[in-house]
């Protein structure tokens, strides 16, 4: 199968990196959202994201402006009907991703792939809700979407052959890494990454150290790139519970727990860098 139209649900920071992504390699890309302000803050940040490579001269301005003329928004999901792929990266909200995969299913192709970027809930649960089991998958990308070249590939046990491996095909034509992941809750990125977040946000509520203190241990002591509670910050605390809710739940297993900080945090709408504000102010 040959993909040549993409569509994109939701165009917040992941879902406008997955549109610049196959933009970039010369798809058609339609991506939508509920309103109009959130469909054009995707394609400011897909414009902010080109300038920066044509500033460090990783691009030239023709292929910036080529990448933009192939991405087209809407407002209504009924206008990716003709999609050959349809990448979902909205909330990370169980019902409202069925729901998403219940519409989707009635109104696209008989043979258009449905693919979520959940980061942590079961493909099978979508693919049971969108009435074609056998042609939904997951396409789990990392963050930020353009710089990062991973993508798990989650094959549910109803996933055919074809959608499978068409879904593979494009996340190489991406220039990513596709891996190939079954379908298990928070699948390998987020069974091993989350429970460490949230590891760190309990040394942080015991008094163990400070964030920052916690942040350079992990830095300096085992290599990381980033500390924990600063990627936690970058992710969205919001993110990380809903994450952690949802491996607690499936795997039955308290050390899923979310950590009570990280709870209590969301509440008070201290989400990290996008209100300004999680264990560190920005």
């Amino acid at each position: 199968m040959k993909i040549r139209k993409v569509g994109v649900i939701g165009a917040g920071q992941m879902g406008a990196g997955i549109a610049q992504v196959c933009a970039g390699i010369g798809k058609e890309v339609l991506l939508c959202d509920i309103k109009e302000e959130f469909v054009q803050n995707g394609i400011n940040t897909i414009t902010k994201n080109l300038q920066r490579s044509v500033t460090k001269e990783r691009i030239n301005q023709d292929k910036m402006n080529s990448t933009l003329s192939n991405v087209k928004t809407t407002l209504h999901n009924n206008d990716l009907k003709n999609c050959d792929i349809v990448i979902e990266a909205i909330i990370e909200n169980k019902d409202i991703k069925k729901k998403l995969f219940s519409n989707l299913g009635k109104i696209t192709k008989e043979n258009t792939i449905l693919a979520s970027n959940t980061s942590s809930i079961p493909i099978s649960i979508l693919a049971e809700a969108s009435g074609r089991p056998t042609k939904v998958v997951g396409m789990h990308f990392m963050n930020p979407v353009p710089v990062m070249k991973l993508v798990e590939v989650i094959r549910a046990k109803t996933t055919d052959d074809e959608t499978f491996g068409t879904t593979f095909k494009l996340a190489e034509d991406l220039n990513k890494v596709p891996v190939l992941v079954n379908d298990f809750p928070g699948f390998v990125s987020n069974r091993i990454l989350l429970p460490m977040l949230n590891e760190a946000i309990f040394c942080v509520m015991e008094g163990v150290a400070e964030p920052e203190a916690i942040d350079t241990v992990m830095k300096l002591g085992m290599s990381h790139p980033m500390g924990p509670l600063r990627l936690a910050d970058f992710i969205g605390l919001d993110t990380c519970l809903a994450i952690m809710q949802v491996l607690h739940r499936d795997m039955n297993d308290d050390k899923y727990r979310p950590c009570p900080l990280l709870i209590e945090m969301v509440k008070k709408g201290k989400l990290g860098n996008k209100t300004g504000e999680g264990f560190y102010k920005y």
